[in-house]
This record gives C-alpha cells, structure tokens and sequence, in this order.
C-alpha cells in the first residue's frame, strides 16, 4: 500500500473489492484495532468516517437502573481488559 502526503492529509488507494488501508499514524492517534467498526457517513462535504460506538450496555448483564454513561464506562473497561488479554495471551 502506497500513502502521500499533502497539504489536506494523507491519501490511499481502494482497492479492486473497495478496501481502504487507514493509515497507521491515524489508527494509532485514535485507537483503531483490527476487528474495530467504522460508521461511514455521507454529508453535505463528502464522506465522514468515525468509530461506531457500541450501543452502550447492550447484552450487559446490570440493572436496568444503572444510568447509560456507566453502562458506557464498563462496556470501555471491558473492551480494554479484552484488547489487553488478546495481546498477552492469545497470540502465539
């Protein structure tokens, strides 16, 4: 995969099956891992593309009770102890 640089960012390539390579000084600066989604929305600009969040809480086991931005915050504590256990354990 080939990236430039100009003056408005960095510019990839899709490919023949309509991939796109996210290039990696932006995956880093916002998190991005593989298995990650992308929300692609269209605008009046063009295209804008963002990190879908999880619909917070869902499939959580807690009391209906507990205010979403909590259910939010361990749904995040989750994913992370996830993410953390893949890369010290999981792989080979």
């Amino acid at each position: 995969m080939s990236t430039e640089t100009n003056a408005e960012g960095e510019t990839t390539r899709i490919t023949r099956k309509g991939q796109v390579t996210i290039p990696k000084e932006l995956r880093e600066e916002f998190g991005l891992e593989e298995g990650d989604e992308l929300l692609w929305q269209k605008t009046e600009d063009g295209i804008r593309i963002r990190k879908a969040t999880r619909s917070t809480g869902r499939g959580m086991l807690v009391d209906d009770d507990v205010p979403e931005e909590k259910r939010e915050e361990m749904a995040e504590e989750m994913e992370a102890e996830i993410r953390e256990k893949h890369r010290t354990e999981w792989q080979p």
